[in-house]
């Protein structure tokens, strides 16, 4: 038997012993990278939301806060049937700080046959939108014509194929990037699209609280500010100006979102660091325990010319397989765990969740399964050194 061998033999004779050290390092690897994950995946929306989002003021109806919190709307997409005159987006580009104005519409959650949820039809005017247009034409070139629509990514309709709105048939000319807010189950089109829907509606019997010519209201209207001005003042002269409307600052509901991000991933950092030191403890105890209990097998090898270093190196292989097999299962569960559940997660956390590339998750993994097998390592390694200096011959005759 060559004494390579001995590491992999005694991980696979003692199933127990290598079973219950590979539990430990699972729950290690389980709550590292099931926490990495939620951390980045959080942020990665954010930055999403933040370059998406070119508006430095949105100007809402008073009335829509009683309906949806102004950081809901902005945070998770979550949109409704509120309305207010259109008059006022003419009222806003006059104001003096504005440069641009783009007015939005929005139709309340419907259920379209492409899709197994409710999707949320956004109108707009392709010539002033600033915010959902050059994210379309990343994909499609030109503007949205009559019945075209451009879909976020969790509409279950690709490029080309047709969706029935009450019944009319739009296609869809363009699929947007993910934004991990509700917005990913949103359909873009513009104004003209728009009224055919609602007159269709009509015609099936569904009212909306909105003229099927919709030229008289909008939703929202979001403003970029001149190069120069105050964004404060702006939004407080609106504020002082428009009459049944809301403008609000997207920066201070951002502000929000990052304290809360902060929030949330100095929790699950803090639980990923007592998660480490707590299993490290225990690992080091579990580790010298059963090196303790093969004091005899480690005394016959130093008599039969084992050295020190042959029996440290011996028991690091074997800890590290056991990591090895740990890190593997525990990173495996955290994927069964975190990947199914993400809109869960999301709608639970109430942030923008947008989920990592798969090659980010597979460089993560193969890292956290490294980092949970060199922990275990590490630990026996000082607890075979500890053992290794008491003389074999003791070892032995206490035995007897």
């Amino acid at each position: 038997m060559k004494a390579s061998s001995l590491p992999l033999l005694n991980v696979t004779r003692k199933p127990g012993r290598t079973w219950a050290l590979a539990l430990l390092t699972a729950f290690l690897a389980l709550s590292v990278f099931g926490g990495s994950v939620v951390v980045y995946s959080l942020r990665q929306g954010l930055n999403s939301l933040e370059s998406r989002l070119g508006a430095d003021i949105i100007v809402l109806p008073s009335s829509a806060q009683s309906k949806v919190s102004f950081e809901k709307l902005l945070l998770q997409g979550t949109t409704g049937a509120f309305y207010m005159d259109a008059d006022l987006v003419e009222e806003i580009r006059r104001a003096e700080g504005v440069a641009v104005a783009a007015p939005q519409t929005f139709l309340a959650s419907l259920k379209a046959d492409c899709c197994s949820v409710k999707i949320q039809v956004i109108g707009m005017d392709p010539e002033t939108d600033f915010i959902v247009q050059p994210w379309i034409e990343q994909s499609y070139a030109r503007s949205l014509g009559s019945l075209d629509v451009a879909v976020g990514c969790k509409v279950e309709a690709d490029v080309g194929e047709i969706i029935r709105i009450y019944d009319e048939r739009c296609k869809v000319v363009a699929r947007l990037a993910p934004t991990g807010t509700g917005l990913d189950t949103a359909v873009y089109c513009d104004m003209a699209t728009m009224n055919a829907l609602l007159q269709a509606a009509e015609g099936k019997g569904v009212t909306h609280k909105i003229t099927s010519d919709g030229a008289d209201t909008v939703s929202a209207v979001y403003v970029k500010v001149r190069e120069g001005y105050s964004i404060d003042q702006v939004n407080n002269y609106l504020n002082g100006h428009l009459r049944k409307a809301t403008a609000v600052r997207t920066k201070s509901m951002l502000t929000q979102v990052s304290d809360s991000l902060a929030a949330v991933s100095r929790t699950v950092a803090g639980l990923i660091g007592a998660v480490w030191v707590l299993a490290l403890v225990i690992l080091l105890i579990a580790y010298a325990m059963m090196i303790n209990e093969r004091r005899r097998e480690f005394a016959v090898l130093r008599l039969l010319g084992a050295s020190r270093r042959m029996l440290g190196a011996m028991a690091l292989k074997e800890s590290f397989l056991c990591g090895l097999l740990g890190g593997i299962g525990g990173t495996g569960l955290a994927c069964l765990t975190v990947f199914p559940f993400t809109a869960l997660i999301e709608s639970s956390l109430g942030l923008p969740y947008l989920t990592p590339s798969p090659g980010w998750v597979a460089a993560l993994a193969c890292l956290t399964v490294l980092s949970a097998a060199a922990a275990g390592a590490l630990t026996s390694l000082w607890a075979a050194r500890r053992l290794s200096k008491t003389d074999p011959g003791t070892v032995l005759r206490e035995g007897v």
